[in-house]
């Protein structure tokens, strides 16, 4: 599959043109669902096809009916925007699923291996492990950097459970912790630093440069480490921790470009595409 389309749904539906709209606070993209059932049935009439479909995943109890929501898309008719239902990634695959038409069964398919790679790897994590490896290869990173990458990753772990540890368990309360240390040392959080970049869904440390990774490591090196001493309970206390944890990483960034006489945080990226609005321009030669 191309890396340089907008996403995997896009990639799947290659040939076919899929709406599609980012939300830029859940970082999460919505697509059109009468656009993926034009695409899987060939049906002159996508919509009311789709208007049939939802009226019997209602009545058959399922949930996929609660997560359509509306947003304002662009029609390929009129150029005018109107509402239309829409569906994250998550639903679209279960869309696929319940989309009973022989141009569904390739995409069945395709899910029902991807499913049985992610078996594999509970009883096999070495799977998921190389699989990694070859991602970060195939995008051109060195071994070099996939290891520096990979113990990167094992450090973030070890920061996750300390906090769990103390009280943290919820999902958006590890984001605020991590966005503490961002904000502290870069004056961004994670969101702001990946719009800063022109990335979306992609990872900000395969974006980052060396400094900005050794940056962010010390601000959670450092937060894991005061958290273990400290032991602080609570988001409250955690978020105290986290800026003095970025605090240290801060201080080190402006003994750096003090020497350097430049800042350290790069606009740069490692994409070889890049967004515009809601669209993808390959960069390549």
């Amino acid at each position: 599959m191309s890396e340089t389309k907008l996403s995997t749904i896009t990639n799947l539906f290659e040939g076919n043109e899929i709406r599609s709209i980012w939300n830029a606070e859940e970082e999460e993209y919505y697509f059109s669902v009468v656009d993926v059932i034009s695409a899987l049935t060939d049906s002159p009439r996508a919509r009311k096809y789709w208007n049939d479909l939802k009226v019997k995943l209602f009545e058959e109890g399922s949930q996929l009916s609660e997560k359509v929501g509306q947003l304002k898309l662009q029609s390929k008719k009129d150029g005018k925007y109107y509402a239309t239902d829409v569906l994250n990634t998550e639903g679209i695959f279960r869309l696929i699923e319940s989309v009973p038409s022989p141009k569904a069964e390739p995409f069945k398919l395709w899910l029902a291996a991807l499913g049985k790679e992610r078996i594999d790897e509970v009883f096999d994590p070495e799977i998921a492990i190389n699989r990694a490896i070859d991602y970060y290869r195939n995008k051109g990173y060195d071994d070099e950097w996939i290891k520096k990458r990979l113990n990167g990753i094992v450090n973030r772990k070890k920061l996750t459970d300390v906090w769990q540890e103390n009280g943290i368990n919820q999902s958006f309360e590890y984001g605020i912790l991590t966005n503490e240390i961002y904000k502290t040392w870069s004056g961004m959080n994670a969101s702001e630093y990946k719009e800063f970049k022109g990335i979306r869904k992609e990872s900000l440390r395969d974006n980052m440069t060396d400094i900005e990774i050794a940056l962010t490591d010390l601000g959670e090196i450092t937060t894991r480490e005061l958290a273990k001493e400290h032991k602080p309970y609570g988001l409250a206390e955690n978020k105290k921790i986290a800026h003095s944890g970025g605090e240290v990483a801060s201080i080190t960034r402006n003994e750096i470009e003090k020497r350097l006489g430049k800042s350290v945080i790069s606009p740069n990226n490692t994409l070889n595409y890049k967004y515009i609005d809601n669209k993808l321009i390959d960069t390549k030669e």
